[in-house]
């Protein structure tokens, strides 16, 4: 069994549209809402798979009323905080060349009361549980520290846990020891504050974020794969795919699928880039089912392209 927590979660409203011009009126040809944030996406891949998950999040309002909703329809338990906050709204904008642009909303304050709830409800969820997953930025009223908080509890009480956040979230956090922390090459490079050129810049990256507490790092590298750095060294994996149709949500899935596996070596690693590649090629925030992933294309070596430019150099 997996919990998730997500304490900034959404309601996400994606359209795809033939492109987007300013100014003008837009005619979209598809549209989707799901229940929004990382944490939530987490569950949404785990239940896609037949796996038992909690989604542990704070909900206010129409919006977060909707988000539960749409939560148990998809088979998964949901262990809601009342907020006084509406939950957040957000848009995401798919153009037919895979370009995204996103609107995210603030989200609602969480009062200190509200905060505590949120960690007790982890507590009481978290009996049992495989695996800890704390996904997506601090909502309004969170210190940076909360993340560092949660992980030392749950390390108290014999809880694994994987960790996808960043800034300084993410740099509070690594001094608990995280069992797992899960960047983008974007929010890799900022962890260790300077550019990411190379596949080997960021396997060095990774290391830096061990050194700072991280027992593993699983950093997806966009269109150049993922990468596990563990006590047992360095593994790059990477599958084709065939055309993007929306990358929301992919992070997720790779992590769902990495928890999925186990959350440990290789075979994990091939899980995660299985569920990411197939998320890519799936409409809105959707995540991939057994029947949409093809792990004979995944390959997995120890033979990282140290050398290899990155297509998207992380700044």
């Amino acid at each position: 069994m997996i919990v998730t927590v997500t304490p900034n979660p959404s309601l996400d409203r994606t359209y795809e549209v033939p492109a987007l011009d300013r100014g003008e009126v837009i005619r979209a040809v598809a549209e989707r809402v799901d229940p929004g944030g990382k944490g939530v996406n987490v569950s949404r891949a785990v239940a896609a798979a037949g796996r038992r998950t909690v989604a542990v999040l704070p909900l206010g309002g129409a919006p977060g009323a909707l988000v539960a909703d749409l939560l148990h329809a998809q088979g998964i338990e949901v262990a809601p905080v009342p907020v006084g906050g509406a939950t957040r709204s957000n848009i995401a904008l798919a153009e037919s060349d895979g370009v995204l642009t996103k609107i995210n909303a603030p989200g609602p304050e969480l009062s200190g009361q509200e905060q505590e709830a949120l960690l007790e409800t982890v507590r009481r969820c978290s009996r049992g549980a495989d695996w800890i997953a704390c996904c997506g930025s601090l909502p309004r009223g969170l210190a940076p520290t909360w993340y560092a908080d949660l992980v030392a509890r749950a390390h108290a009480a014999g809880a694994r846990i994987a960790l996808d956040t960043s800034g300084p979230a993410l740099r509070a956090a690594l001094r608990e020891g995280p069992d797992v922390v899960k960047p983008n090459a974007e929010e890799l490079a900022e962890a260790v504050g300077r550019p990411l050129a190379t596949v080997g810049d960021a396997v060095k990256a990774a290391e830096e974020l061990r050194g700072l507490g991280a027992r593993a790092v699983l950093a997806s590298l966009g269109a150049d794969g993922q990468l596990l750095v563990d006590d047992a060294g360095a593994w790059h994996g990477s599958a084709p795919v065939r055309a993007v149709r929306s990358d929301v949500g992919a992070g997720d899935a790779s992590l769902a699928g990495f928890l999925i596996a186990g959350g440990t070596g290789p075979e994990a690693l091939a899980s995660a880039v299985a569920h990411g590649a197939a998320a890519v090629q799936l409409p809105g925030s959707v995540m991939p089912s057994p029947g949409d992933l093809d792990p004979a294309a995944v390959t997995v070596t120890a033979e990282v392209p140290m050398d290899r430019p990155l297509t998207q150099p992380a700044a």
